[in-house]
């Protein structure tokens, strides 16, 4: 196990499921990392079984995915704000929490009493036990009934935040520019465990021959409602220990991001530029359209994350693929490596950019990152986004295509900076998403012709694209 799980406890040779989920959130207040990347280190040093492995999961999502509700819950029951306890002893009253207020299949006891544990085991790295005032606080939160939710009709953001664990500033956002109910229906899919989804490898294999080997495996599975190439799983634990994995038959990949590559509608043999491809899931998805054939140049300025391109590529079987290291912003950095035109300008058919963003499209995915966001991120966002836009503009050939896309539930990510990039560029006209996606995904298209799947019916995260051609 990585050293960030094991530093709050003094002696802890074997760490059990509830220890590691608690060093875990202490950890995710300081890390820029996100908590499936610190999961992944510390179980893959654990040798837990598949029960131990569960529970931490669940736990560690869980706390992050209620935090607002929990504390709001904890309140009442506090002598003191719950912030200015030290930061080990918020987790561990959050996740005593968590299990008496969400997890029915524990005991309280037991919830209580492996709290208090845990805090005893930590107080030597904390400098007093703070195992009386855990007891007290979590005996006292099964005594406290619940309060009603806040009301809807006199402070729909912050009813909202409370019963849906959201950010305020986010609920506000969302009120105001959709309504309460259309607001409600956001919050909620935010606050859900997503599925696991994955898309089918067609260089490999087809969807109905690797749903069937997951039949055989025991493993519940069921296609895509939307996407054509998706497979959603129940539980099929470890993602390398599913078949298929080792023979590159799938990439995890949610259902919204699946589509988006259909809309740059690449074909074999052309030039492809990915201009932030990191790490590699649109990349690959492009190359399985071109039936591997033509090229894909994949820019994205972090080498480490450069490295799951190539990874990912090597394991799905994809040839045609080029990484570039390089800021794409920087065309010095990157259109060398490119091939040139016979006047010696790069030109490509085709461009995606899959932009940087906030990211609250895939919150449910990052329950940390609703924490670690603020407002303040869209303009920055923004004024990023158009950078890149300006830089790869004017290596797509006349009559090419251009598909930006993000993650974003936001307009000043989105469609704003579609427009304004149309006003800047004559030479770049909209077109329509609707004769690119499939039957089921129509109603995702929106009244400008982009595709959003923001507050969507099928359990999709929230992803937004806009294509453009240059006709100029």
């Amino acid at each position: 196990m990585a050293s960030g799980p094991r530093s709050i406890f003094t002696a802890q040779t074997a760490p059990s499921a509830r220890a590691i989920a608690l060093s875990l959130l202490v950890e995710s207040e300081k890390s820029e990392e996100g908590v499936d990347v610190l999961l992944d280190r510390a179980l893959a040093r654990c040798s837990f079984d598949g029960r131990d492995r569960a529970l931490t999961v669940e736990l560690t999502y869980g706390v992050l995915r209620r935090l607002a509700t929990i504390d709001w819950r904890l309140e009442p029951v506090l002598d003191k704000p719950l912030l200015r306890l030290p930061v080990a002893v918020q987790m561990v009253l959050r996740l005593g929490a968590y299990q008496l207020l969400f997890l029915d299949r524990i005991p309280q006891s037991a919830a209580v009493n492996e709290s208090v544990n845990l805090t005893r085991a930590f107080a030597g790295t904390v400098g007093r036990d703070w195992s009386g005032l855990v007891n007290a606080v979590l005996r006292s939160l099964l005594r406290h009934p619940p309060e009603p939710w806040p009301s809807m009709d006199q402070d729909p953001a912050q009813a909202l935040a409370v019963k849906y664990s959201i950010p305020t500033w986010l609920s506000r956002r969302w009120v105001e520019r959709l309504g309460p109910a259309a607001a409600e229906a956001a919050c909620e899919g935010v606050s859900v465990a997503p599925p696991m989804t994955l898309r089918v490898n067609q260089l490999v294999t087809t969807r109905d021959t690797l749903l069937e080997k997951f039949v055989q495996a025991g493993i519940t599975a069921k296609p895509t409602t939307v996407s054509p190439f998706g497979i959603v799983l129940e539980d099929g634990g470890p993602v390398p220990s599913l078949p298929g994995f080792q023979e590159g038959a799938f990439y995890v990949e949610d259902e919204a991001a699946q589509l988006v590559p259909l809309l740059l509608d690449p074909q074999p043999g052309e030039i492809v530029l990915d201009a932030c491809a990191a790490p590699g899931g649109k990349s690959t998805h492009l190359a399985e359209l071109m039936q591997n054939k033509g090229t894909i140049y994949a820019v994205d300025r972090s080498g480490a994350r450069l490295d799951l391109v190539k990874t990912n590529c090597r394991r799905l079987g994809v040839q045609n693929v080029v990484p570039i290291a390089g800021d794409v912003r920087e065309p010095r950095e990157w259109v060398p490596s490119v091939k040139k035109s016979a006047g010696g300008q790069p030109l490509v058919d085709r461009i995606l950019v899959d932009a940087p963003c906030s990211g609250l499209g895939v919150l449910r995915r990052h329950p940390e990152a609703k924490w670690r966001k603020d407002e303040q991120l869209l303009p920055r966002h923004q004024a990023l986004q158009s950078q890149i836009l300006e830089a790869v503009a004017p290596c797509l050939r006349h009559g090419g295509v251009l598909v930006y896309s993000t993650c974003s539930t936001e307009p000043e990510e989105n469609e704003d900076v579609i427009q304004r990039f149309c006003r800047a560029h004559a030479e770049f006209q909209r077109e329509s998403v609707v004769s690119w996606l499939p039957p089921a995904a129509q109603e995702f298209v929106t009244e400008p012709g982009a595709f959003s799947t923001v507050g969507n019916r099928f359990s999709m995260d929230g992803f937004y694209a806009a294509r453009l051609r240059k006709v100029l």
